[in-house]
């Protein structure tokens, strides 16, 4: 890094929006720009990224110019499919961002709990039959979570606040993960090539993989037959992690108990910004939960996410080593 004030753009509408809590939160000196798509055409873009030390930025690939100050592209976010190291220039560092796994962790024991206790259908009754000529205490039982096994594919930030949590409502947990470091927070933790031991055994299975070749379409027709027929599967990863149309038919028919699923097959482009999230009608089932990839969407998460960021370019700042790295650029 040059003696300089290093130069930070803030750049696409997800970032450029915290450009002034950023510019507040840094310690250390930088030169702060900002571009959005919302305000100017990509040439302006065009213009400022040669200029910067460091970039914060979702999807802003395609059409750069030279950029030979690069030396950090920071992603505010964790999901890195979309991006390799031939993308960004030799030596620039790439980190992404976690910090959303509490929320989500809060998402899926939330599911769970809708699941057995079904709360808003109990309001909706309530609402229109009132007491139904029963006394409290007389009328269809409902589940717990106590008692109950939750299986974890994924064993990463995501995974382990899920489970302190399902461990605190007394539910049995086991996970499986491609790496099995020690965990004797789990009742046991497998390899991914036992997935299968875990569907049999799992009331909830609760999937955060990302996407990969390895991981597409892991979760088939055969995957879903090995789950309980009762089983509840939870998806906060990646849609495609579970094949679209094995799902949905597992689902339609009745093989697995039901789904809560907050990541999808098709999203807003520019050309179609508000498709349906599939090409099969999941919205027709009555055995799912579907939410609009918002597990993570809390006001907490985002702090503690741009908290993080500005820490991690103070570390740069400083020559200090930074966290979060996944690769550095290969162009």
């Amino acid at each position: 890094m040059s003696e300089n004030t290093p130069t930070l753009l803030m750049a696409g509408r997800m970032s450029s929006g915290w450009t002034d809590w950023i510019r507040d939160a840094l310690d250390t000196d930088w030169t702060v720009l900002s571009w959005s798509e919302d305000d100017d055409e990509f040439e302006r873009f065009t213009e400022l990224v040669p200029t910067a030390d460091a970039v914060v930025a979702g999807r802003m690939l395609g059409g750069w110019p030279a950029v030979p100050n690069l030396k950090v592209f920071h992603i505010p976010f964790t999901g890195l499919d979309w991006i390799t190291p031939a993308d960004m220039p030799k030596g620039c560092v790439v980190c992404n961002t976690f910090e959303h796994e509490i929320a989500i962790a809060e998402y899926t024991l939330a599911g769970m709990l809708e699941w057995e206790v079904q709360l808003c259908e109990q309001d909706r009754r309530f609402r229109t039959h009132r007491w139904e000529n029963r006394q409290p205490g007389v009328g269809p039982g409902r589940g717990e979570l106590f008692g109950k096994t939750l299986g974890i594919v994924g064993y990463g930030h995501i995974g382990k606040e899920t489970q302190k949590r399902a461990q605190a409502f007394g539910m049995r947990t086991i996970a499986v993960s491609r790496r099995t470091p020690p965990a004797p927070e789990l009742d046991w933790f497998g390899t991914i090539e036992e997935l299968d031991r875990l569907l049999a055994e799992s009331d909830y299975v609760l999937v955060t993989l990302p996407l990969s070749d390895e991981t597409e379409s892991l979760f088939n027709t055969a995957r879903f037959s090995a789950m309980k027929s009762d089983g509840v599967i939870i998806n906060v990863g990646r849609g495609r992690v579970l094949d679209e149309k094995d799902l949905y038919e597992a689902l339609k028919s009745k093989r697995i108990g039901g789904a809560v699923i907050d990541v999808w097959y098709d999203y807003p482009t520019k050309d179609d910004p508000d498709p349906t999230p599939s090409k099969f009608p999941f919205h027709e089932l009555d055995n799912l939960i579907m939410t609009p990839h918002s597990s993570a969407r809390s006001e907490a998460m985002r702090q503690r996410r741009w908290a993080f960021v500005a820490a991690n370019l103070d570390r740069f700042a400083r020559d200090e080593a930074m966290e979060n790295i996944v690769f550095e650029g290969t162009a």
